[in-house]
């Protein structure tokens, strides 16, 4: 086969999958704590749509995990001590996890 007849494949930009992950991540801890309001559930799965497109998978559970392979993700966490350390290695300290209020994503109260 000719090099010169072999398809390039398109890869989305690193910093808009980061973002829309971010995005997905955020609303996917929103709808978990806010399962009955609407408007977090559409927000999410908007954003969920906009991942699998991105990621070019059928489901936004393979969309997230594509996402994060590609990006990297398991290495960074391990890099600022969130995953589990390596065999061998003592366990580095967790950052504290900052909450997050449905405020803060545009999301109406709920009540």
């Amino acid at each position: 086969m000719d090099k010169s007849r072999v398809p390039t494949v398109l890869h989305p930009e690193r910093r808009a999958v980061a973002r829309v992950l971010d995005r997905y991540r955020a609303w996917e801890r929103l709808v978990l704590d806010h399962p009955s309001n609407g408007t977090v559930r559409r927000r999410f799965e908007a954003t969920a749509y906009t991942l699998c497109v991105l990621m070019a998978q059928r489901t936004s559970r393979e969309a997230a995990y594509a996402a994060e392979r590609y990006l990297g993700v398991a290495l960074r966490r391990r890099a600022i001590g969130v995953a589990p350390p390596e065999p061998g290695r003592p366990p580095q300290p967790t950052p504290p996890a900052r909450p997050l209020r449905p405020e803060a994503c545009g999301a109406l109260p709920v009540g």
